[in-house]
């Protein structure tokens, strides 16, 4: 602005200004005499204050042409900068255009000239002076309330100012303002003076009006189509969303309802509009295969068009494989999570979605097909201890409605545009299309008929019931899966009932509904009512799965405040069909179980014992009714186990400290006693973290197995962690429910210090598995116990007094007695569970010895456990911490001393050859070396025959439960053929389990090579992409991977097991996954060149090479190599997260995979198709490498911790990028697969991760740039930079400016 100490060297521009124009001076000549006064006065050129000074002289006491030339002479010189003066002009000319019209004419011929040169303007020693005046004249720091001197910045800002003022302008000419969402605030912006008649040489005032209005049109369009101004204006559209979306709609209006636009001889409405379009201000990242030929085909990724290769086949519908993985995964009864599938699959859903480039539509329908895809595998179940069809339909028809929940409840919270709840009626129709994946299995017909025939009376008026009787359907109503999935999202509020009249949504005739219907049912609506509930009320209802929340939380209230013998019938009911097929409400079924383990203290309850003694009865019928395989699995699905371990806790320290005289008597009559409640209980905990495997799982190195932090310390963490509010709590049901229900127990933290009892077997546990027993003093209260213990358990056997313990350095004093003169030990649990490893370890010395025989040992051990059934846990913990050291000698399992399994170990042998051979794995090792007798370390033969003499039934099931993976850990662990051995041995016990137990015996023959293990790996490559003739398909895709379960009932006795199903049991038992890994990423860079040989033929590539610009077919070979390329990476970085979790993948992106670039040496390839294959390469690593990341760390910020270790190992991967990029270190692979993966992994993150480039150090991203820009990625180079946000927007406002035109 003019500075008044310098008025008379002003005034002296305004007197000569005025004698050149009275004289008609030359401009020329003007502006000579104005630059030699200026100087003579030190002023710098270009003058803020000069511009001001003319531009104030002109407008509007002095406008007149020559002026108008004087002041574009020295723009021209740079006397003044054109920038500055158009600031000046834009707030004197444009809000009077309208009285000013030939002024606001020459505004816009200036402003033409020198936007599309901008780049020559900010040039100079004065840019950063030049750019402060022109936000100070503007006041940009108002518009867009920020403060900054950042010359880029500013550049930007004025642009989309100057443009949105041509914008507002044009639309309020031709009166489209008022359609504005922004109008008021327009008008007020605009000062619009009324018309007056124009006396110029042009013509009237309305024909220059209408020539200015068609070209501030066309100005806008053609700011759109300049390179420089449309990329300034792309840094808006980054960082000013708000600013950018009222833009674009301005925009829309003009280019919809312009006049003027349609009087234009250059532009029309379409054109405009494509301008503005998504497709030019959003960058995609599009796969496009550039080699040597040039090829321009474009395979886009992001849609499920087609879902033709549903089980089959590398279709585009394959691209949701893990989700395939993760629900399959999540079937493995051995581990359970302490993390909720919901939340696992909700941000495995969002990151396929942004990976993909999917629409909701498409997200939804990929986990429907996925969830289905899940019940049909379990068509034809094998018998054995392992999660079943339950487990399975709760995630599809519970889970997945609560994860499509989510999403919708997530996007309504984000404002996303779609109509997500449209985008599920239409993926939910869709399915109509499947029927092989709709037919429900023989058990949920009935369900499945219930829902069509629930419509049907819907549609027709009748009163329905909660539940339809059978007999009173329809004949030829036939249900299936949708309508089961229908049921469920209309439970969860996602979805109404007009779904019930969706084109070919019943098959039911209105006229064969039943003429009388009934008015309720005599079960759930009559206890809701008030009826008692007797024994034959409580089998109705527990064989009948509730129909709403209201009748679970009748029932729960009855649970919690109802007579003793009510709260065991409430209780009864709760874990029936509610728990297994209530799917409707099933979320609020675990969570009214979750709640009864933590009961309320009555008000008036004064006793010193704990108030956990009075529900006693209560808390063993929950325990023992979740404590099935399936229960226990769906328990994990809703992400209850922590809070499940937390409530155990309290219960085992309590009624441990009982002796089992302490009993209380069941409505049936049975007795239970305090041992009871406590081992029911105690198992129970156990099963929820892998307290039996052994100690090398507890982490060995630097990256431990994955599951080794399943201990109850994390737990408890977990639990804890779900106290602590968040923002995202209130909008995230699940893990409000999961917050709600942790409160509902204690709203302070629990930790393991708080249960002393607990916690001292707990570290008596951890010794055992790290060193030897020692430390048993005579005399001591344990030493009392043992030699009680052993007096009991080998009370028949003649010299028991020879038994000693451990270390006591005596004997026991008791010798063969009678079992009435030696009643059953009185002592607490606790104490009992202290003194087992020393009874089980003089027990087995014993028999070394030749003291007990090993009949009478089982027999003992037996008689242990079923005294204490919680003492089968602590002999587990004994036998594998033995077995893991090594130090017994082996034992011949010769059907004298110890079980023969040579009744059918040759049969056993020869099953698992055959599952092997039939999943693609050669293993000629596996031969039984000659007639060499069975072998097993004593501690196995002990446990193995200890467990053998329990019956099966449902009253060992849940002990069987806790010793079964246990039994397979340690026959795993120890030297083939070990676990034959001992399959052979329980395949005799249990016949109807020969499947189950010869498939888990074929697991562990990965354990003992790795070769094996590797030849797995590549079957699960070429079986998914279809690459050879692999017993389970040719076609590849899902179904090739993951088959439809396996048995002994198909093709001549035996089923082939699919590759993936085969990986997916036994890899968590794999201790070297980083090698794994390792092996996983070898074959993903194999497969590229398997795909490009399988899928484009030599023939083939010669021919891509030789079409200029590639033709029809090229680009169709090229769209399905690069299909399955991605298929590839989705596998591998599936395989990677599952197997190593996020410790491996950490390694992977930090390590391994720049050590790949760096050794890899380009010379020892064979020649051949090498650009196309190393592209291929190149995009498969992208895809990986970000899918691997995605996976570990998600696509959005919602885990602080998971955004700090994002910034970590992402950072130091792209710093690697970088440092290659700016030349301080050499890659050694191809430059085409070099430059196909920095591009690959840029655009994804640009693409489908913004927030990831928004964390990622501004020098690096610098960097980056600068190395796109040389390989001609100019485009990319700038969606990067604008992503850094304000922080880079300096430096990308200046990149931009810099680029070649």
């Amino acid at each position: 602005m003019v500075i008044p100490g310098r008025r008379t060297v002003w005034d002296g521009v305004i007197q000569l200004t005025k004698m050149s124009q009275e004289n008609c001076i030359d401009p020329r000549l003007w502006a000579s005499q104005l630059s030699s006064n200026l100087n003579f006065f030190a002023v710098e050129f270009p003058s803020t204050e000069l511009a001001e000074v003319i531009v104030s002289y002109i407008c509007w006491d002095n406008n007149v042409p020559i002026l108008w030339k004087f002041l574009e002479r020295a723009m021209a010189l740079n006397l003044v900068s054109p920038l500055v003066v158009l600031s000046l002009l834009s707030h004197r000319v444009v809000p009077n255009r309208n009285t000013q019209l030939a002024a606001y004419r020459i505004y816009l011929e200036l402003l033409k000239r020198y936007m599309f040169t901008i780049k020559d303007h900010i040039t100079g020693p004065h840019y950063h002076k030049v750019m402060i005046s022109v936000a100070s004249i503007l006041r940009l720091s108002e518009l867009f309330d920020l403060e900054t001197n950042e010359p880029g910045v500013i550049l930007v800002e004025f642009v989309f100012e100057v443009v949105s003022q041509l914008l507002d302008a044009t639309l309020s000419d031709e009166g489209l303002l008022e359609l504005s969402q922004d109008s008021s605030s327009l008008s007020q912006k605009m000062e619009i003076d009324a018309p007056e008649r124009y006396n110029g040489k042009t013509g009237s005032l309305e024909k220059l009006q209408s020539l200015n209005t068609i070209m501030v049109v066309e100005m806008i369009a053609e700011f759109l189509k300049n390179t420089v101004v449309s990329r300034l204006l792309y840094l808006v559209s980054s960082n000013r969303a708000s600013n950018w979306h009222e833009f674009v709609q301005k925009v829309q209006l003009l280019g919809e309802n312009s006049s003027a636009l349609k009087n234009s001889k250059i532009l029309n409405p379409g054109d405009l509009l494509k301008l503005i379009s998504n497709k030019r201000f959003r960058y995609s990242y599009d796969c496009k295969v550039t080699s040597s030929r040039k090829s321009n085909a474009i395979v886009d990724f992001g849609s499920l068009s087609s879902f033709a290769g549903l089980c089959h086949g590398a279709s585009i519908s394959s691209l949701w494989l893990p989700l395939d993985l993760v629900f399959e995964d999540a079937m493995d009864g051995y581990q359970v999570n302490p993390t909720s599938a919901i939340e696992i699959i909700t941000g495995l859903a969002k990151t396929l979605k942004e990976i993909n480039g999917s629409t909701w539509h498409d997200t939804f329908l990929g986990l429907w097909i996925a969830a289905l895809r899940l019940v049909q595998r379990e068509r034809d179940p094998i018998e054995g201890p392992i999660p079943r069809l339950d487990t399975r339909l709760c995630m599809s028809l519970c889970i997945v409605p609560l994860v499509v929940a989510n999403l919708i409840e997530e996007g309504i919270y984000v404002s996303v545009t779609e109509k997500l709840q449209d985008d599920l009626v239409t993926s939910l129709q869709v399915l109509g299309d499947f029927p092989g994946l709709l037919a429900p299995p023989k058990c949920v017909v009935s369900a499945a008929n219930k829902a069509a025939t629930k419509a049907i009376l819907f549609l027709a008026g009748a009163n329905i019931s909660d539940v339809i009787n059978m007999k009173d359907m329809p004949m030829n109503c036939s249900g299936n899966m949708r309508h089961l999935i229908v049921e469920a999202c209309i439970a969860r509020n996602i979805l109404d009932t007009s779904a019930y009249s969706w084109p070919g949504y019943v098959n039911g005739q209105f006229n064969q509904i039943p003429q009388s219907l009934p008015n309720e049912l005599p079960c759930w609506s009559s206890f809701v009512k008030g009826a008692p509930l007797n024994a034959a009320m409580v089998n109705a209802l527990a064989s009948v799965p509730a129909s709403s929340l209201a009748e679970l939380e009748k029932l729960y209230e009855v649970a919690v405040k109802g007579s003793d013998d009510e709260k065991i019938s409430a209780a009864t009911v709760l874990c029936g069909a509610s728990l297994t097929r209530g799917w409707n409400i099933q979320e609020h079924t675990v969570e009214f179980l979750t709640r009864l383990l933590s009961p309320p203290v009555s008000a008036d309850y004064s006793k010193a014992e704990s108030h956990l003694i009075t529900y006693a009865c209560m808390l063993n019928v929950v325990i023992v009714g979740i404590g099935s395989v399936d229960s226990i699995q769906i328990f994990s699905l809703h992400g209850m186990v922590p809070q499940l371990a937390c409530s155990l806790m309290p219960i085992c320290e309590e009624f441990g400290s009982y002796t089992p005289s302490i009993s209380w008597t069941l409505p049936t009559g049975e007795k239970i006693s305090a041992y009871s409640v406590f081992s029911n209980a105690f198992t129970l905990l156990l099963k929820l973290w892998r307290f039996n495997h052994p100690p090398i799982e507890h982490g060995v190195g630097d990256v431990p197995t994955v599951g080794s932090q399943l201990t109850p310390e994390h737990l408890l963490l977990v639990r804890n962690s779900y106290l602590i509010s968040s923002e995202t709590l209130n909008r995230d049901r699940n893990r409000k429910r999961l917050s709600e229900v942790a409160r509902s127990a204690s709203c302070e933290p629990v930790f393991v210090d708080s249960f002393p009892k607990l916690k001292i077997w707990y570290r008596q546990h951890q010794r055992c598995i790290a060193a030897t027993l020692s430390g048993l003093t005579h005399g001591s209260p344990v030493h009392q116990t043992v030699e009680a213990l052993l007096s009991m358990m080998f009370r028949k056997v003649r010299g028991s007094h020879t038994l000693n313990p451990v270390n006591s350095g005596t004997s026991s004093s008791s010798g063969a007695a009678s079992e009435d003169s030696n009643p059953r030990p009185e002592f607490p649990a606790w104490d009992i569970l202290k003194a087992v490893p020393y009874v089980v370890d003089a027990a087995l010395t014993a028999c070394t010895h030749g003291k007990l025989s090993p009949r009478d040992l089982a027999t003992g051990l037996k008689d242990l456990a079923d005294f204490l059934p919680a003492s089968l846990a602590t002999i587990v913990s004994y036998f594998s911490a033995e077995v893991s050291r090594g130090v017994w000698k082996p034992v011949f399992m010769n059907g004298v001393d110890w079980p023969s399994p040579a009744t059918n170990l040759s049969n056993v042998e020869e099953f698992i050859k055959k599952i092997l051979a039939t999943t693609g794995v050669d293993i000629p090792s596996l031969a039984p070396g000659g007639s060499s007798p069975a072998t097993l370390p004593l501690p196995l033969a002990a446990f193995v025959s200890l467990t053998i003499t329990y019956k099966i039934d449902k009253a060992s099931e849940r002990f069987l439960n806790l010793a079964g993976p246990a039994l397979e850990c340690l026959a795993a662990g120890c030297p083939w053929p070990c676990m034959p051995i001992v399959a052979s041995l329980w395949t005799q016990k249990a016949k109807r389990w020969f499947d189950f137990l010869v498939f888990s015996a074929s697991r562990t023959v990965f354990l003992h090579n790795q070769d094996a293990v590797n030849q797995l790996l590549r079957n699960c490559f070429s079986a998914t992409l279809g690459l050879n003739a692999a017993p389970m398909s040719n076609d590849g895709g899902v179904g090739a991977l993951l088959g439809h379960g396996f048995g002994s009932h198909f093709y001549g006795g035996i089923s082939p097991v699919a590759p993936g199903i085969l990986y997916l049991r036994m890899y968590r038992a794999l201790r070297e996954t980083v090698s794994v890994t390792e092996e996983i990423f070898s074959i993903l860079i194999h497969s590229v060149e398997d795909i490009a040989q399988n899928r484009l033929s030599m023939e083939k590539l010669e021919r891509l090479k030789t079409v200029k610009n590639g033709t029809r077919y090229g680009q169709s070979s090229l769209a399905t190599a690069m299909t399955q390329v991605k298929l590839a990476a989705s596998l591998s970085a599936s395989l990677v997260w599952l197997t190593g979790g996020l410790g491996v993948v950490h390694l992977l992106i930090k390590e391994t995979i720049p050590s790949w670039f760096l050794s890899t040496d380009k010379s020892d390839r064979k020649q051949g198709p090498s650009d196309l294959v190393a592209e291929l390469r190149g995009h498969a690593l992208a895809y990986f490498v970000v899918l691997c990341g995605a996976f570990a760390w998600g696509v959005d910020s919602r885990s602080s911790a998971s955004k700090r270790r994002r910034q970590a190992i992402l950072g130091s991967h792209l710093e690697f990028i970088a440092s290659a990029l700016d030349g301080k270190i050499s890659v050694g692979c191809e430059t085409a697969t070099w430059r196909t993966y920095v591009s690959g992994v840029v655009s994804l993150m640009v693409s489908c991760l913004p927030l990831w480039v928004a964390e990622i150090d501004t020098e690096v991203l610098k960097s980056l740039s600068n190395g796109l820009r040389q390989w001609g990625k100019d485009e990319l180079a700038i969606v990067l930079l604008s992503l850094g946000g304000l922080r880079t927007m300096d430096y990308a406002a200046n990149f931009i400016i810099h680029l070649r035109s």
